[in-house]
Order: C-alpha cells, then sequence, then structure tokens
C-alpha cells in the first residue's frame, strides 16, 4: 500500500476514495473498504482511503483528550491490511476544519487528490457545519464531477450499531473478547518499564510497571487480564493488573502492573507491547497478602493453561 502524508504536492492517479478517521480499522471500516475496493475494480480506478493525522476534535477543542484505539502509525498498518492501493494522511488544520462539505469536495478530494468517486459511510458527514448529507453531497459531486455513492450500512445479527466509540466502551468495561473480535485483531498499547512498588518481587510475583508510551491510547478498565507481552521480538504469557492495589492501601493512583510468565531479563526502561487477550476478574481487595498470593496463584495457571 502507498502511503502519501500531507496537504500540498500530492501527485496521485485518479482513484475511488473513502474519507474519514477510523480509529481502530474495525470490522464496520473494513467493510467499507471491501466495497471501496469492489468499486474500483469495476471503475479500473485505484482505491484510496482518505484519513487525518490528527483526530478533527483536538483540533477544534484544544481541551480535547481523546481516547484512541489506534496510534496514526498503527492505524495505517492495519488500513495496509485491507488491500487498498493507497492511503492519504491530510494534516488536519484549523483552516481545513473552515472548508465547508462542498469546498472540501472541490479543494481537498477533486484537485488534490483526484477523485473520481467518492464512498460515503452511511452516517458520515464532513464540513465546517457538518450540516449537509448525502443528498446535499450528491449535488455537489454533479457540479464538481464527482460520483457520489453511499456505502451500505454494515451491522451483525448480535450488534446492530458498530462504531469506535462502541468498541472504546466495551474496553472499558472489560470486554475484551468482543472489543478484539469487532476490531478483528487483539487490542494493544506499549508501555515504558519504570519504577515499581516491588512489592511484587517481594511476593514471588515480580511486576513491570508500566507507563503508556502514548498518553491518548485508551488502556481498558480495572480488572487483571490475561496479555502477551513482547520484548525484543519475542512473545511471553503475562497477566495484567490495572489499578489501583487495594490490598496495600495504594488507591488513589493508578497503575498498569504485568508478570511475565518464566521470564527474568532485566528489562527497566525498555519499551513493552501488550496484546489484550482476556479479562480474567475484578481488582479485588483481600484481607491478607497470602490471600492475594493465593489468588494470583490461580490466575497464573489459567494463562499458562491458555493457547495464545
Amino acid at each position: 500500500m502507498q502511503v502519501i502524508k500531507g496537504n500540498s504536492g500530492i501527485k496521485i492517479e485518479p482513484c475511488v476514495a473513502t474519507v474519514g478517521f477510523f480509529d481502530g480499522v474495525h470490522i464496520g471500516h473494513r467493510f467499507l473498504m471491501e466495497e471501496l475496493k469492489r468499486i474500483a475494480l469495476e471503475e479500473h480506478l485505484k482505491s484510496v482511503v482518505v484519513t487525518f493525522d490528527l483526530h478533527p476534535r483536538k483540533v477544534l477543542n484544544a481541551d480535547f483528550q481523546p481516547k484512541l484505539l489506534t496510534t496514526l502509525e498503527e492505524r495505517i498498518f492495519q488500513i495496509g491490511t485491507t488491500g487498498v492501493d493507497a492511503c492519504v494522511v491530510l494534516n488536519f488544520t484549523r483552516e481545513m476544519s473552515l472548508l465547508s462539505a462542498r469546498d472540501f469536495l472541490k479543494e481537498v478530494l477533486r484537485d488534490q487528490l483526484n477523485v473520481q468517486t467518492l464512498l460515503v459511510g452511511h452516517d458520515h458527514r464532513f464540513g465546517h457545519n457538518r450540516e449537509d448529507g448525502l443528498q446535499e453531497y450528491i449535488r455537489y459531486g454533479e457540479e464538481l464531477g464527482i460520483k457520489i455513492i453511499e456505502a451500505q450500512r454494515f451491522a451483525t445479527k448480535d450488534m446492530p450499531h458498530i462504531s469506535s466509540s462502541v468498541i472504546r466502551r466495551m474496553l472499558l468495561e472489560g470486554d475484551i473478547d468482543t472489543a478484539n473480535r469487532l476490531l478483528t485483531y487483539e487490542y494493544s498499547f506499549e508501555g515504558k518499564v519504570v519504577n515499581g512498588f516491588k512489592v511484587g518481587h517481594k511476593i514471588g510475583f515480580p511486576t513491570a510497571n508500566l507507563i503508556p508510551v502514548n498518553e491518548e491510547k485508551l488502556i481498558p478498565g480495572v480488572g487483571v487480564y490475561a496479555v502477551r507481552a513482547r520484548c525484543n521480538e519475542k512473545k511471553f504469557k503475562a497477566m495484567m493488573d490495572i489499578g489501583y492495589r487495594p490490598t496495600f492501601g495504594d488507591d488513589n493512583k493508578l497503575t498498569i502492573e504485568v508478570h511475565i510468565i518464566d521470564f527474568e531479563e532485566d528489562i527497566y526502561e525498555k519499551t513493552l507491547s501488550i496484546d489484550f487477550i482476556r479479562r480474567l476478574r475484578d481488582e479485588i481487595k483481600f484481607d491478607t497478602v497470602e490471600q492475594l498470593i493465593e489468588q494470583l496463584h490461580r490466575d497464573r495457571e489459567e494463562v499458562v493453561a491458555m493457547s495464545f
């Protein structure tokens, strides 16, 4: 897949395009991109996904702190797995945010990106006021020489509405199984190993204390998880606690700790990639440290028995 970044000097062949932020590149986005490829094949044109470097709300509201499913690099990678011909990453600026839908169609999609056909998501709106809908887009397209096609709506029998927001909620609720199924891959984040409380070493479960590398990435809700830890191109089964360490009375600061099974390397200040496999249980306040240790042994046995 060709990756093109920037807002000017873009050289691209006539294409069929779709536009969106596509956070997570989930199963609904992939359905849209399959339709994009089909239309491009029928029209003998390139298939192009147009996305943005920043979440538009972050540009429009300086106080907005997005909790994203994917970083820009992850988003580009996942778009690449769909088999489209190219991904254009536009720099979303305040000037771009002020363009009307018609001006965005004309100045960006037609004049810069050579878009001949635009596939519009069934609920997607763009342009400064976001008041225009499909009928307005079709009219603007007729005036500008761009064919506008509305994408089919994607849904499953048990999930009538699939969106990035729905997946974020699932992750915050700890529903890793469903979130991963809708993403079509395991949710992950990167964390740098920093100094922790050292309690894990004392009770036989040494942990790496993690600080997320990208503060905009969403961290799943409080609980204990089965995860895959990736370090130095090696993969390990691990268990992760996201919470407030209630047994030790440290209930005022969220911590992210991972115990890597059968692992003894010094990884201080290194970066780990964490893939979420399944939520094991709630975080529990135990009456004694011994009760906590017993539960940790059960957690570890459960993770070791898993196939991943």
